[in-house]
């Protein structure tokens, strides 16, 4: 007795094929541009003449001044992971959180944020925002200091950078960008007697993320890039 031949309803096919081909366009993976490790990123761009001075490879720890715009040719790789790692409400946290989500957008960089909520949060927020596998952490607000300056050591295959403020004693793997008005540098020495709120100017901050990024870029990391003039 012949077969009666099985009918799939049209329905259902049509739902089996997109599920095929939304297992291939993503490689039968999670389909997350974060997951799983990836080369190095590649800087778009090169540093201009006068970023790093007359030395070429600042010493560790060293603090250079770049000639303003000399990192203005200098772009990161589209898609380049960046975790904005945040804590605080206060004026000049807002305004560098606002340049870091400007940069990202006109940058093409995946970016997400992990915020601290309140002191007991600081150190997990930390270990929060490595967890996500980014290519950079991208550090603003001054409460922030002193837990990195704990977590950063142990964790010297993970890039971070500060901006606004700086570790006293940073690893290779941390760099800060700082002006006059800024330069926290942890609750043992207190806040710098040049601390200036009004310093962090949108124009400045926007400066300050580019120049601090370029540098890790490029690897110049574990210095302080110092940007009075941009």
């Amino acid at each position: 007795m012949p077969r009666t031949p099985l009918r799939v309803p049209r329905a259902a096919a049509g739902f089996a094929l997109l599920a095929v081909l939304a297992l291939l366009a993503t490689g039968c993976g999670s389909g997350d541009d974060w997951a799983g490790p990836r080369a190095a990123p590649t800087p778009l761009g090169a540093l201009g003449a006068g970023f790093a001075g007359p030395s070429p490879t600042p010493t560790p720890e060293a603090t250079i001044t770049p000639q303003p715009g000399s990192w203005k040719n200098v772009h990161p790789p589209r898609g380049y992971r960046v975790v904005l790692l945040t804590a605080g409400d206060d004026r000049p946290t807002k305004t560098l959180v606002r340049a870091v989500r400007e940069w990202a957008d006109a940058e093409d960089v995946a970016l997400r944020t992990v915020r601290a909520e309140g002191e007991p949060d600081l150190l997990p927020a930390i270990d929060r925002a490595m967890d996500l596998g980014p290519d950079l952490v991208l550090a603003v607000g001054n409460t922030l200091v002193d837990p990195l300056a704990t977590v950063t050591p142990h964790h010297l295959d993970r890039h971070f950078l500060v901006v606004g403020a700086e570790l006293a004693e940073p690893t290779e793997n941390v760099t800060a960008v700082d002006w006059g008005g800024a330069s926290f540098r942890g609750e043992g020495l207190g806040m710098s007697s040049t601390y200036d709120a009004s310093s962090f100017t949108p124009a400045r901050s926007a400066a300050a993320v580019r120049a601090g990024v370029a540098a890790v870029l490029h690897g110049l990391t574990g210095i302080v890039v110092w940007v009075d003039k941009y």
